[in-house]
């Protein structure tokens, strides 16, 4: 799999420097020769500076030139009159093209748009207001008897993460697991677009960003968006039993759709793909398999359903499922023994329903159980009352204690909503909830850490 010269040619036009000769034409770059980073650049790369709210690569084309780069990729009239004409001279001396476009993330998104169609793999999309990142990891654990496959890693899942992903497959990769974020409307149109995926998957519509927003009903769009780019004869995965859900994506999608659901919870009717949970909630019955949940919670026993109906779509029959293994990113559902303490780490981030769900997961614990939560963040006028829904649901649990991180009007809020628990604090900030935990916890104690990603919750597990 290679880009030539000459297909960028197509793209853009002319490069600046002068019409490519015949050699240059037919130069081939391997996807992984893309870079945005000249530090990391090689003799034969082609360099694509971005911009972002504190670095911007342009101030980085003399040195990639130095670094003997194949071709540039500069965003017009960005460079200062000077500076243009210093690193044109420079690449026309070279012999290097370079092309000047309008915008040069959408150049990285057109080019790993590129590289995707040369792909044989099928590329499987995952979106959803969480369990995202979950939900990737077991589609790339069920998918594993295919044979190699690539998936985003960490929180590539914007703009850059989704390129930068598709970039990095190689010809022997047996699929693609692509997660895609969002902060607004229409960047999930823009990343199914340079994805083109086979499959998409929406794991959930909730209020995570309806401060950005406004409803749950614009999330539903911005989350459906995700069919924007998908092959006409693809297929979409979504739990049954979301009529918000249903009703946005019909708006948008008229081909195939699986509804999965768990037995009992009152959606089988309009589901395709059933499964049946034990009372442990540890094994899943489906499609007359038995698969362990790798994860413990109602809410992955879920995000298991979704990812073995795309094992299925991408023709894995039940006789080769397998028991997942699956290795999750930091503070995303990982299990800590601190002095006989069971800690529930999901300081990664929050959302009302994954701060439910964590709540939930808490109360089926053995022992005493505890929490932390910190704020939620970017749920705009609704912000108070989901903090205090949240708390609301602590305190009907009967929680053994509870510690808030937060002295504005959100943690005031939750504290008011937890009021009746034998044990509750409000601190400011992460390391001042270790006092009390200290205090109340005892060897054979359960404690739930969860808050948004910009609390730093984490910052609590050594004093601890």
């Amino acid at each position: 799999m290679s880009l030539r010269l000459a297909q960028l040619q197509e793209l853009w036009g002319q490069p600046v420097t002068g019409p490519l000769a015949v050699d240059q034409a037919e130069l081939k770059l391997a996807p992984q020769a893309i870079c945005t980073d000249s530090r990391q650049l090689s003799g034969g790369d082609l360099f694509l500076p971005l911009i972002g709210e504190r670095f911007d690569g342009h101030g980085f084309l003399a040195a990639a030139l130095e670094a003997g780069a194949a071709a540039l990729i500069a965003q017009a009239g960005h460079l200062a009159p000077a500076s243009q004409a210093s690193v044109l001279a420079a690449a026309a001396a070279a012999h290097v093209p370079l092309w000047l476009v309008q915008d040069t993330l959408q150049a990285y998104q057109e080019l790993a748009g590129l590289c995707r169609l040369q792909l044989a793999a099928p590329v499987v999309a995952v979106t959803g207001s969480a369990g995202k990142t979950t939900t990737r990891e077991l589609i790339r654990s069920a998918l594993a008897p295919l044979g190699p496959i690539w998936a985003s890693s960490g929180n590539e899942n914007n703009d850059v993460g989704v390129p930068l992903t598709l970039l990095g497959a190689g010809p022997d990769q047996a699929a693609l697991v692509v997660e895609m974020g969002m902060r607004g409307l229409g960047e999930i149109e823009r990343l199914s677009r340079c994805a083109s995926p086979d499959v998409a998957v929406i794991t959930n519509i909730g209020t995570a960003h309806i401060g950005r927003l406004g409803s749950r009903e614009a999330i539903a769009t911005a989350k459906c968006e995700i069919v924007a780019g998908l092959r006409p004869d693809g297929l979409v995965v979504i739990p049954a039993g979301d009529p918000l859900l249903d009703r946005s994506l019909a708006s948008v999608w008229s081909g195939r759709v699986v509804r999965v659901a768990l037995q009992g919870e009152g959606h089988e009717a309009a589901a395709d793909l059933v499964g049946s949970l034990d009372c442990q909630g540890e094994i899943l019955e489906l499609a007359g398999v038995a698969l362990p949940v790798p994860l413990e919670g109602v809410h992955h026993a879920r995000n298991l359903l979704l990812a073995m109906a795309v094992a299925r779509e991408l023709g894995l029959e039940p006789q080769r499922w397998r028991p997942l293994q699956v290795d999750l990113p930091g503070g995303r559902s990982r299990r800590l023994q601190q002095n006989g303490v069971l800690v529930l780490d999901e300081t990664y981030n929050a959302s009302p329903e994954a701060v439910l769900a964590a709540l939930e997961l808490l109360a089926q614990q053995p022992g005493r159980r505890f929490a932390v939560l910190g704020t939620m963040l970017e749920l705009g006028e609704q912000s108070l009352a989901l903090h205090r829904s949240v708390a609301e649901r602590a305190r009907q649990l009967d929680l053994d204690g509870l510690v808030i991180v937060d002295q504005g009007e959100e943690g005031a809020a939750m504290i008011a909503a937890a009021t009746g628990l034998s044990r509750l604090r409000q601190v400011d900030c992460p390391e001042a909830a270790a006092e009390p935990l200290l205090q109340w916890l005892q060897p054979g104690d359960v404690l739930l850490l969860k808050a948004s990603r910009g609390v730093a919750l984490e910052r609590l597990i050594p004093l601890l």
